[in-house]
């Protein structure tokens, strides 16, 4: 009757390290997914994104029965810095343009500030591409190894054995990096998402304040320095409006 060999486990830390050098670019990447998945939870919240307060102060002011002034929605939106806050100022300072130049430059102003939220969500996407890639080459140049050791080994030896044991330590990075990138493509679906959410929501509030801004079409000119010509936007106060006609 042969013996069998007691399973006595695999223990993950013994694991990982078997794997060799390139198992540090992906313990690398997995800090850095870590990281990142943390910081874009928090910088991705609606209230730093589109608050709340914003929303409801912009609302108050559109629907108030005097004249909608773009001067008060522009400190309003300094009170609160967000993104939702750069796209609607960057709308305001095109007040009294043609309609067509106001939709182009919330889309310019829109697509910028998406662009800024997006930029730390690819290195996650990155992660997804590149850690299973880390994990093939080392599974790869692990096998080389294993395979060049039994060609070593001297007759009688147990090459099965040997040949066993190189290639499960050579799957072991390949596992590492799937460890790493699973979690990393959900990540980066989920962060994708909340923004495209978030994003939509701004532009309902923009579209809400759209027809206030239109009733300003050709009543003023903003953002010129008288004389020169020139584009002249003061970002800290915005420029004196005429008033809108009366309805």
């Amino acid at each position: 009757m042969s013996e069998v060999n007691v399973d006595e486990g695999l223990n993950f830390f013994w694991l990982m390290v078997s794997g060799g050098w390139i198992m540090i670019p992906i313990a690398l990447m997995s800090l850095v997914v870590v990281v990142i998945a943390i910081e874009r939870s928090i910088s991705l919240r609606r209230s730093r994104v589109l608050p709340p307060l914003l929303v409801h102060e912009l609302g108050g002011l559109a629907e108030s029965p005097n004249a909608f002034d773009p001067r008060e929605a522009y400190r309003i939106c300094q009170r609160y810095p967000s993104a939702a806050a750069n796209v609607v100022k960057a709308m305001l300072l095109k007040v009294g343009r043609p309609h067509s130049e106001v939709e182009h430059t919330v889309a310019e102003a829109s697509e910028r500030e998406a662009e800024r939220l997006y930029g730390l969500v690819r290195w996650l996407n990155l992660a997804t591409t590149v850690t299973p890639m880390l994990g093939l080459l080392g599974t790869v140049w692990g096998m080389i190894e294993c395979f060049h050791r039994t060609t070593l080994l001297a007759p009688g030896q147990n090459k099965a054995l040997e040949l066993a044991t190189g290639i499960y330590i050579a799957l072991v990075t390949t596992y590492g990096g799937l460890l790493v990138a699973i979690p990393s493509s959900i990540l980066a679906h989920f962060f994708e998402g909340r923004i495209q959410k978030l994003f939509h929501q701004i532009d309902e509030m923009l579209y809400a304040l759209l027809p206030q801004i239109e009733r300003y079409e050709g009543r003023v000119r903003f953002g010129r320095s008288p004389g020169d010509g020139k584009t002249a936007v003061n970002t800290a106060e915005p420029p004196p409006l005429a008033q809108p006609p009366a309805r």
